[in-house]
């Protein structure tokens, strides 16, 4: 059998193994099949080609550029997954496992696409939060803008997901415009290795957005500084090493960590054996330490029941994992394959026996299992192990000790305050579940565990056929924890992408702020159109354009007639004598919606034109009311322009309703859909 040469990719260069190569062997045969690893990478010079290659080129597109790169890279990912589900086998993973990883990892993409698209600027300076008054007449304002880091982020990965592992940071660096340095655990680099070069042949990314090293960093770490930035994935002592270097403290580089964690999942005092949330909790818990083989950083290490139920749960847990076939992964009937490594092994049962020090193994004998298809000795196999605790209030290696495989711990809890306690004692976890249907149940631990599990994860009969799991980060939420599981956060949506830029606080004139953030304000400079604006397409309508429109004066009939056609007949806006023992209202008042109605009358463009559709309406607030004789008019303000497609983009409006005394009374955003 050939031994796959596993290159780094550095500085636009593909460098094979040399001095410093160690040898990969499969998970289920012990085999050495591959190598990587050299030691003369010039770690300056993949530095230097990020920073001043890829970086600039990757600051020159706009989050939407970037988002449609993402979109492009996951559809080619989709349509060579097959080659990665087959180079992923000798991990030990199953097929449903490679879904997991690698379908899982590109959908991680598709959704970073999507939300830099929805939720991003087709620009380069991302807007957080409002603008602030900073002055009586508003001539002076500020405003807090994100922007790129601009140097290179450095991605430690783990074993478990070696193609997850690195799309699910890839794709927030890139979408923040940051060039991104990969290095993949060394067990499984193979399979990072083919998808970078998937990603790289697709010749999608700017030359040295992407770079890869496989095998050891050498002193790359010594050579960061205050723009880059280190992701890292793995165990709490490699994290504590990592995060101490000198230059890293030095230079205050950015450090995100995930690492070990004790995750627990409870079974709500409601959830007694015969229960839909019963067979769910016994149905989770069992998936979670078998998919993967337990190599999870979410899979739940701790089982926490009410204790008149522990022996029922230990009970219908350990004939559920009876089930679990255990085999060569590449065998439809396997259901669990084997762990990465040998030395993994070894290191699973050191944590399993110094677990049994203060627990009692009740399912799962490491000496005597069956293998389908495999030798039990050469490959990494190791059984299901369940033990039980029953001192977990004085027990202190069930809360502190991960083994990384399939191995968990039942222990008891005497009330849901007690449970809480529990599953805070893992100081720190990325996510803790809860299995109830009980509401105060639930809000209880929300409050009492909150602050130590970076998710909290509910589910009952009511969502159990559309939850994704307990041990499924979602892209959309943060993943990361307090304490143990590293301080840091991952994914999160744009939350993610925030961790690869800077926040800074402007402070300026309206029209400064305006140019900054490609976003009018009010109170910048105004333009007059040739034409109404409804009538001028996409591209030809100017930020900050305007539109004035002339007065109409409100009256009684007006809004009696309003009132009596919607059925709104709010006693502020019929009974004098009412309205006026409101502390609000000086009597009878227009209805606000008739004051937007009025206000659309004021400005809208009746013919055929190039607005296609009004598609929201967002921040309206109502600052004065309007009686019978006050008169309304608007402004009408171009604030931002966002193409949707090659036929039309949104444009979003600032409308302004003022009265006859030009005191506000109202403002919204319009959105609206124009063809270019």
């Amino acid at each position: 059998m050939s031994i796959q040469q596993v290159s780094s990719f550095a500085a636009g260069q593909w460098i094979t193994p040399g001095a410093g190569a160690r040898n990969i062997a499969s998970a289920i045969t012990g085999d050495v099949i591959a190598t990587a690893g050299n030691d003369a990478l010039d770690v300056q010079s993949m530095l230097d080609h990020a920073r001043s290659v890829a970086g600039p080129a990757l600051r020159a597109l706009t989050f939407h550029d970037r988002a449609r790169m993402l979109k492009a890279l996951a559809a080619h990912l989709n349509q060579h997954k097959q080659t990665l589900y087959e180079a992923s086998f000798d991990t030990g993973a199953t097929q449903n496992d490679h879904m997991i990883d690698v379908d899982g990892g590109i959908g991680t993409m598709f959704v970073f696409a999507s939300k830099g698209r929805r939720e991003m600027p087709d620009g380069q300076v991302y807007l957080d939060g409002d603008v602030e008054q900073l002055s009586r007449h508003g001539t002076f304002l500020g405003q807090h803008i994100c922007t790129p880091l601009q140097g290179v982020a450095v991605h430690i990965n783990a074993f478990n997901f070696p193609v997850w592992g690195m799309l699910e940071k890839l794709a927030p660096t890139l979408l923040a415009g940051v060039p991104a340095i990969v290095k993949p655990a060394t067990n499984s680099c193979y399979v990072t290795e083919l998808a970078v070069r998937l990603m790289l042949d697709s010749g999608i990314l700017p030359a040295g957005a992407l770079q890869l090293v496989s095998g050891g960093l050498g002193d790359m770490l010594d050579h960061l500084g205050m723009m880059d930035v280190v992701s890292f994935t793995g165990s709490a002592n490699t994290a504590l090493k990592l995060r101490s270097n000198p230059v890293i403290l030095e230079n205050s580089v950015r450090f995100v960590a995930e690492q070990d964690s004790l995750n627990g999942s409870i079974l709500g005092p409601d959830a007694t054996p015969g229960t839909p949330e019963f067979d769910l909790f016994i149905k989770e818990v069992s998936r979670e330490m078998t998919t993967k083989a337990g190599q999870k950083c979410t899979a739940v290490r701790r089982i926490i029941a009410p204790s008149a139920q522990v022996e029922a749960v230990i009970e219908a847990l350990s004939a559920r994992l009876a089930k679990t076939t255990i085999g060569d992964p590449r065998l439809d009937s396997t259901r669990m394959g084997a762990l990465v490594s040998n030395s993994q092994k070894r290191d699973v049962l050191e944590k399993a026996a110094i677990i049994g020090q203060e627990a009692t193994r009740v399912y799962g004998d490491p000496d005597n299992f069956a293998v389908d298809g495999a030798d039990a000795n050469k490959g990494a196999f190791v059984p299901p192990m369940l033990f039980h605790c029953a001192d977990p209030d004085n027990a202190q290696r069930v809360h502190d000790t991960e083994a990384f495989g399939p191995v968990s711990t039942v222990m008891g809890y005497r009330d849901v305050d007690h449970a809480v306690a529990l599953v805070n004692k893992g100081q720190g976890s990325l996510v803790a579940s809860v299995i109830t249907h009980d509401p105060e149940v639930a809000r209880q631990v929300a409050l009492g565990a909150g602050a130590y599990h970076g998710r909290l994860y509910f589910n009952n009969r009511d969502s159990m056929n559309e939850s994704t799991g307990h041990g499924s980060p979602l892209p959309h939420m943060v993943h990361g924890g307090p304490g143990r599981a590293g301080g840091g956060e991952e994914l999160g949506g744009v939350r993610g992408v925030m961790h690869y830029m800077q926040r800074t606080a402007i402070q300026g004139s309206p029209d400064i702020l305006s140019a900054v953030g490609q976003t009018w304000v009010p109170g910048s400079t105004e333009i007059k159109g040739p034409a109404h604006p409804f009538t001028r397409k996409f591209g030809e309508l100017a930020m900050g354009e305007t539109l004035h429109s002339p007065s109409r004066i409100v009256t009684v009939e007006d809004i009696e007639t309003f009132a009596n056609f919607t059925g709104d007949t709010f006693y502020a806006h019929m009974d004098d004598d009412a309205a006026k023992r409101n502390p609000f209202f000086p009597g009878r008042v227009a209805h606000g919606y008739l004051l937007l109605s009025f206000a659309a009358g004021l400005f809208v463009e009746p013919n055929e034109g190039p607005v296609l559709a009004n598609t929201g309406l967002d921040n309206l607030r109502f600052m004065k009311p309007v009686s019978a004789g006050d008169s309304i008019k608007v402004r009408l303000t171009v604030k931002k322009k966002t193409p949707r497609n090659e036929e039309y983009g949104e444009v979003r409006w600032h409308v302004t309703l003022t009265n006859q005394d030009d005191e506000q009374v109202a403002e919204y955003e319009l959105l609206t859909m124009n063809a270019f």
